[in-house]
């Protein structure tokens, strides 16, 4: 009997994806859940898991094929492997090592994961996974490699992986030579659904506001001394790390209450203002930036907020992002600061109409009190759409965020 594979709902307002890759093949045998192919969609990449155990029969839609929601992707025989299925518990109860093993091979790792893996000479067996289903992701492969885990499986692959190092450079990223002097090579590759649906995007944010922005900057000593005192303190007993994000979001909250226009959006003719603040947090992953939303950030104490944070960050690199997590948002913060950056003008993330850019925090000469001294200072920058945020609001949204960082005090007294 032949089950077929379909396209799932992909979430609100997601109508199609293209198939990025089969992770198997017409004719292998396929357990069930088992993830079977990826879709990349305009934010996220899905793993479709296999309807039932069997055979994959065979495979509709081919690679970079676009689809829409409910479509055939390819057909399994089902039963045609079920006798092999009870194999992976009797491996279990054999030894650690083999189920380990065949844990791995029952979820092959996420595809960051299984780079990292090759460039690194690692086999599954050596690394503990933590995904769903016990999946290895990135975060799993970093803890290994940065000596966090399973050092007793390093001589096992001792003797014989010294030539996976000479193999490092198959990757086709590494492999590449260098263009010789005066060749003029040309290569193109296909831009992801991802990375075309950010450039519609900002172009449309571009075409359809009014885009401005002002900038201020922040003496950063006393979050720093703050952060320098409680840090280890905060860490112990909420589990998480005390950053910097933390203060920025409840400084919003704060001028957003204030302002409730820079929290709004315009539809039609039209302004629609939200009574509750769903704040996106740009992060960097393997296939471009992204942004997921803290919900209710109004409600979120500071401990709340950073493990939020640590875990956007997380699935970030091991591209584990959900769509719900993506999806809406009222105003958005993004630290070109982690990069380096010292002063930009970030473009808003449509339909928001308002948008935070943090920078690096460098040591300048400061005028204080009639005195030059040397401050950790910040520049910050907030681009609007003056089409329904006058200059005034703005600017004043500005200098409430920075005079609640400067005086974190100012967030517990609500002045």
């Amino acid at each position: 009997m032949s089950v077929e594979i379909k396209v799932p709902a992909l979430g609100e307002s997601v109508s199609s994806a293209t198939v990025a890759r089969w992770m198997k093949q017409a004719g292998e045998a396929v357990a069930a859940d088992e993830p079977l192919v990826e879709l990349e969609t305009d934010k996220v990449t899905v793993e479709v898991p296999a309807p039932a155990a069997g055979v994959l029969e065979a495979i509709v839609a081919k690679d970079g094929t676009e689809v829409e929601v409910g479509a055939v992707l390819g057909t399994i025989a089902e039963g045609a492997a079920a006798a092999a299925k009870p194999a992976a518990p009797a491996a279990e109860a054999a030894a650690p090592a083999e189920a380990a093993l065949a844990r791995a091979a029952a979820r092959p790792p996420l595809p960051a994961a299984a780079k990292l893996m090759a460039d690194a000479g690692l086999k599954p067996e050596a690394v503990t996974g933590t995904g769903k289903g016990g999946q290895i992701t990135k975060g799993d492969v970093l803890k290994v490699i940065e000596g966090g885990a399973a050092p007793a499986a390093k001589p096992e692959p001792a003797p014989a992986p010294r030539p996976a190092a000479a193999a490092k450079p198959v990757p086709p990223p590494v492999a590449r030579p260098p263009a010789a002097p005066g060749e003029r090579r040309v290569e193109r590759v296909r831009m992801t659904r991802l990375r075309a649906t950010i450039a519609r995007r900002l172009k449309e944010a571009q075409n359809t506001a009014a885009i401005l922005t002002t900038f201020n900057e922040i003496d950063m000593s006393a979050v720093m001394a703050l952060r320098a005192t409680y840090r280890d303190a905060f860490e112990k007993r909420h589990g998480v790390r005390l950053g910097f994000m933390g203060f920025f979001v409840k400084a919003c909250v704060a001028a957003l209450r204030e302002f409730p226009n820079v929290n709004a959006f315009i539809e039609g003719e039209e302004i629609v203002q939200h009574h509750y603040m769903d704040i996106g947090i740009a992060v960097s992953g393997p296939t471009g930036l992204v942004v997921p939303v803290l919900r209710n950030a109004e409600t979120l104490s500071l401990a709340a907020i950073e493990a939020a944070i640590a875990e956007f960050g997380r699935k970030a690199r091991d591209g584990a992002l959900t769509l719900e997590e993506m999806s809406g948002g009222t105003f958005s913060i993004t630290n070109g600061g982690v990069f380096g950056s010292l002063l930009s003008t970030p473009i808003l993330n449509p339909p928001q109409s308002a948008i935070l850019g943090m920078h690096k925090i460098e040591e300048r000469p400061v005028a204080i009190g009639g005195k030059v001294e040397v401050r950790p200072m910040m520049y910050v920058a907030l681009s609007y759409d003056h089409r329904i945020i006058d200059g005034r609001e703005a600017v004043s949204t500005l200098v409430r965020i920075k005079e609640a960082v400067e005086a974190p005090e100012r967030l517990l007294l609500e002045v």
